[in-house]
C-alpha cells in the first residue's frame, strides 16, 4: 500500500543534525554506496553512517580528493567513477556486480546545479543526464544487490527546486526549447523524486524501499556555477545583493542538511514505508501547484503516472532494463 505523502510527525525539525537523526542506529555489517560521498552533504552522511558501523563504498571522480577527505574514516572503499560518463558507470557497476555482495543502502547524493547549457555525446542535456540518468544507470547495476539484501533502502537527493519544473516529456534534453538553467535543474530534481517513487513501487515486494530528499538550502560546492544574478533571479538575493531575511532563515548547516538523508537511510520510523518525498527529517506535506510556500512537494513530483513514464523513457534513452 502506498505511503501517504503527509508528515508522520517524526518529532524532528529543520534544525535536527545528522547525528541526532541517526540516533542509536547500529549499522554494523551493513554495506552502503554513496555517490558524492567525499564532499559537502555526502561526506557528512558518510561520516555519520561510518560512525554507526557501516562499510561504505564511495565512487569518486577525484579519487585523490576523496582519499584526503575520507582518510580518517574506517571501512571506506574508494573507486574511480564519473557520474557523467556512461562507460565509467558501467565499469564501476560491473566491478561491484562481480563481487556478489548484498547492498543495504544506496544514496544518490552527487549532482550538479544550474550549469550552462551542454549536451553529452548522446545528446542528453547535462543536468538531466548527470543528476537523473547517471544515477538511474548506476541503480540498474545495483538492483540485484539491493534485492539480495532483502531489507535495502535507496535515498535519492532531490531538492525544493523541483518546484521550478515538471518533466517535459516532449523535450527533456532541451534540443528544441529555449534553455533555462534553473528549470533544467528543477526538471532533474523532479526526476529524482519520481525515480524514488517508481523504484519503491517496483522494489517493495523485494524489500527495497526508496525515498527522495530535500536537504534544505546549504552553501556547498554545488553552487559553484551560480552567480549573484542567478540568485537574484530566483529570489535568493535582492537587488543590492543581500539575502532576504525569510530566505536566510531557510539556510542550514552541513550537519543539518545531511540529517534528512541519514534519517531516510536509517530511521525505524520509516519501516514498511517508501516512495515519499522527505524534508526536515519527516515526510513532506503535499501542496497544491499554485502554492507560494517554500516547503512541501508539488503534485508533479509525486505523480505515479509520470513516474512510470519517466522510468520507461529512461530505460529507452539508456538502452537498459532493470528486469
Amino acid at each position: 500500500m502506498p505511503t501517504s505523502q503527509y508528515p508522520l510527525p517524526s518529532g524532528f525539525s529543520r534544525s535536527t543534525t545528522s547525528e541526532e537523526a541517526l540516533g542509536n542506529a547500529d549499522l554494523t555489517g551493513k554495506l552502503a554506496i554513496v555517490t558524492g560521498g567525499y564532499a559537502g552533504l555526502g561526506l557528512e552522511a558518510v561520516r555519520v553512517l561510518s560512525g554507526a558501523g557501516a562499510s561504505i563504498i564511495v565512487p569518486a571522480r577525484d579519487t585523490e580528493k576523496a582519499k584526503a577527505a575520507l582518510k580518517d574514516l574506517p571501512r571506506i572503499e574508494i573507486h574511480s567513477f564519473d557520474l557523467s560518463n556512461p562507460a565509467s558507470i558501467n565499469a564501476f557497476g560491473r566491478e561491484f556486480a562481480a563481487s556478489h555482495r548484498p547492498l543495504d543502502l544506496f544514496i544518490g547524493n552527487a549532482g550538479i546545479m544550474a550549469t550552462p547549457l551542454a549536451h553529452d555525446d548522446r545528446g542528453f542535456e547535462r543536468q538531466f543526464a548527470t543528476n537523473h540518468l547517471g544515477h538511474f544507470q548506476l541503480a540498474a547495476w545495483l538492483w540485484p544487490a539491493l534485492k539480495r539484501s532483502g531489507n535495502a533502502r535507496v535515498v535519492a537527493l532531490s531538492s525544493g527546486a523541483h518546484r521550478f519544473s515538471a518533466i517535459d516529456f516532449d523535450d527533456p534534453n532541451y534540443q528544441r526549447r529555449p534553455y533555462d538553467a534553473w528549470k533544467s535543474y528543477g526538471q532533474s530534481k523532479t526526476a529524482n523524486a519520481l525515480f524514488a517513487l517508481e523504484l519503491d513501487r517496483r522494489g517493495a515486494e523485494h524489500g527495497v524501499r526508496a525515498f527522495s530528499v530535500h536537504p534544505g538550502s546549504i552553501r556547498t560546492e554545488l553552487t559553484r556555477y551560480v552567480s549573484d544574478a542567478d540568485m537574484e533571479a530566483i529570489g535568493f538575493r535582492d537587488t543590492d545583493g543581500n539575502i532576504p531575511s525569510h530566505i536566510a532563515a531557510l539556510f542550514k548547516t552541513i550537519e543539518q542538511g545531511a540529517a534528512t538523508t541519514v534519517w531516510c537511510a536509517t530511521s525505524r520510523q520509516l519501516d514498511g514505508m517508501g516512495g515519499v518525498y522527505c524534508e526536515d527529517c519527516d515526510i513532506a506535506e503535499a501542496l497544491p501547484a499554485d502554492t507560494t510556500e517554500l516547503r512541501g512537494v508539488m503534485p508533479w513530483a509525486m505523480d505515479e503516472e509520470a513516474a512510470a513514464r519517466l522510468w520507461m523513457l529512461s530505460e529507452k534513452l539508456l538502452g537498459i532494463s532493470f528486469a
